[in-house]
């Protein structure tokens, strides 16, 4: 089976549509399973507070349903009873990221904010390169780990090291 271990795995979509937590375990421990020691996981969630532009935008009323919102502030996904269609997702708050993933074993080495730092405008920093795309590379990551970045984030990165045995 050690042959078939990868020094890496990203897990970035699967853990926002499980929206059971026995699920979300589950998914990590089986990227756990097919790391070698050492291996570097790359897994991403959606905030929990990143969805509300959208709610805003798209079914303003949804917030007279003040029972939902509640519930979805709390457990970060619609209630259990829920008329099914559209979207179904967990969106995660930041202090659950970490957690998750150490007690499947993982030992955390980062967990960043994806946006919004540079969001507005994407094309500008893909039309550098060199040295002076190093230098913002190596900014806008020193930014990304910065605790009012990672709460402000509509995405978040989490990466962790598979611990030596």
């Amino acid at each position: 089976m050690e042959n078939n271990l990868s020094d890496d795995v990203l897990l970035m979509g699967p853990l926002y549509h499980l929206i059971v937590e026995t699920d979300r375990q589950l998914a990590m421990k089986e990227a756990f399973d097919r790391l070698r020691e050492g291996g570097i996981i790359f897994s991403s969630f959606i905030s929990r507070f990143s969805i509300m532009g959208d709610l805003l935008r798209n079914v303003p009323n949804w917030i007279e349903d003040q029972a939902e919102v509640r519930s979805f502030l709390a457990r970060g996904k619609r209630p259990d009873n829920f008329p099914r269609g559209g979207f179904r997702g967990y969106f995660a708050q930041i202090s659950e990221i970490a957690p998750l993933r150490e007690t499947i074993g993982f030992e955390t080495l980062t967990v960043v904010g994806v946006e919004p730092v540079i969001s507005a405008d994407d094309e500008s920093y893909n039309k550098l390169q060199g040295k002076q795309r190093q230098l913002w590379l190596d900014l806008f990551y020193e930014i990304s780990t910065e605790m009012s970045i990672i709460g402000a984030s509509r995405r978040l990165l989490y990466m962790g090291k598979k611990s030596d045995e």
